[in-house]
């Protein structure tokens, strides 16, 4: 199914919930297995942002929660090629990591999802936790990683070092 078909609400519900338990897995250490299903029995049924809209498309969210971690170095390195020369991934908020983390997983992982659309739902998403220049960081960053990991969408050619996984 593609994104420009029914389910895009459950699946932002997904992103939603995929870019706070890497989060919660950074900071408290978890393993994928244990967040998933944390968020899965209890954070989905319980929690508002969960319970306002279509549920979120379980699936989905746990492709992203669980190739993360399983691709995360290809996925930080991808992601710091990205960054200005000065930006360092490690000094990025940890929020604004997991975003970009979840965002370079679709990117490099799920060609089922335009490029466009996994941008401009991880902006969105940095909306939701930012208020100043965060979200147009993200944009920038993941325009470049698009740019390289998609680049055929954008009119332009892959270099030949860029590989999925």
């Amino acid at each position: 199914m593609s994104e420009t078909q029914s389910g895009t609400e459950g699946r932002h519900a997904s992103r939603l919930a995929a870019v706070q338990a890497l989060y919660q897995m950074e900071l408290a250490g978890g393993d994928a297995e244990s967040v998933a299903e944390e968020f899965i029995q209890h954070r989905f049924l319980n929690e508002p942002e969960f319970r306002a809209g279509p549920p979120p498309d379980e699936a989905f969210f746990l492709s992203v929660l669980n190739g993360v971690p399983k691709h995360q170095v290809e996925i930080d390195r991808a992601i710091a090629e990205s960054l200005a020369e000065n930006w360092k991934l490690n000094r990025i908020d940890s929020i604004l990591r997991a975003i970009l983390r979840a965002a370079a997983f679709e990117l490099i992982d799920r060609p089922d999802v335009p490029g466009k659309v996994v941008i401009d739902e991880y902006v969105e998403l940095a909306h939701a936790f930012f208020q100043k220049d965060e979200p147009a960081f993200v944009n920038a960053v993941l325009d470049r990683l698009a740019r390289r990991k998609r680049a055929e969408e954008f009119g332009e050619v892959r270099p030949d070092d860029e590989l999925r996984f």
